[in-house]
């Protein structure tokens, strides 16, 4: 009986453990699926103080590495992914911006949404490394792009003692978890900088509902935040691409561009 108790204690603790770190088998999995697929850009790999972790580094059409857009992808996918992530981190570079598509941190496959509160502890260090690398580069603007929960760990970040940025994209932003690392509501009673919040009207439905909600609060107090919702588009802007990238590229020239 006694030896029973001790095996459960062990596969709770195991359990609780693994649960509060990030997936490095399946990231491991998903780069030996997508690198030797890669046709635009380069795989690195970034040096954090966790991990190793993998980004697509994306050369800039004038092969400039002064404006430099990091995107960050949603749940549980990859830095290459074909929608919304791939289309920007290609697409921008035409516009002059060098792209740094880098991996987050991921749970299982099982694993439900609101499981990766559990592992926003792993966001900063991955964040942090990439505008480090960035800079180190020599770029002089950084821009944050991300898609679905990725504008949540991008949010979380910028408001627990993120490096200095020139702007923020959060492209298909909900209202988050309340109450905990995933509250975009919260999150964005602080941010004072930059910011696109952008939707389809075609969503999900908790993103598209909490928009007004999203634009009292971000609006009330940051002056450089604009929402935009883009008629016709779903959470993945599939066949939206080409007005994905117009209306990114549009914000990025009056937000923060410089020649």
């Amino acid at each position: 009986m006694v030896y029973c108790r001790l095996i459960a204690v062990a596969l709770i603790t195991f359990f609780t453990v693994t649960t509060h770190a990030s997936d490095l088998q399946k990231e491991q999995r998903w780069e030996s699926q997508i690198v030797d697929a890669i046709l635009d850009g380069e795989a690195i790999h970034l040096d954090g103080k966790r991990s190793r972790f993998l980004a697509i580094e994306t050369p800039s059409a004038d092969e400039s590495r002064e404006k430099t857009a990091i995107i960050m992808h949603g749940t549980g996918v990859h830095p290459d992914w074909p929608t919304v992530i791939q289309p920007l981190r290609v697409g921008l570079t035409e516009s002059d911006w060098h792209t740094l598509s880098i991996q987050m941190p991921i749970l299982p496959n099982e694993a439900e949404h609101k499981d990766y509160a559990a592992i926003y502890d792993w966001v900063p260090d991955r964040l942090d490394t990439a505008i480090e690398y960035a800079r180190e580069q020599g770029a002089k603007t950084v821009v944050l792009i991300g898609h679905s929960q990725g504008t949540t760990m991008t949010a979380y970040y910028l408001t627990h003692g993120g490096k200095p940025v020139d702007g923020f994209i959060a492209i298909g932003m909900g209202a988050g978890i309340a109450g905990g690392p995933m509250d975009n509501l919260n999150h964005l009673k602080k941010l004072k900088f930059p910011m696109l919040d952008l939707f389809g009207s075609q969503d999900l439905e908790g993103i598209v509902a909490s928009a007004d909600k999203r634009k009292d609060i971000a609006g009330g107090h940051n002056p450089n935040y604009s929402q935009i919702e883009l008629e016709g588009a779903d959470h993945f802007f599939e066949g939206e691409e080409e007005l994905l990238l117009e209306q990114v590229n549009a914000w990025l020239q009056s937000a923060v561009g410089r020649d």
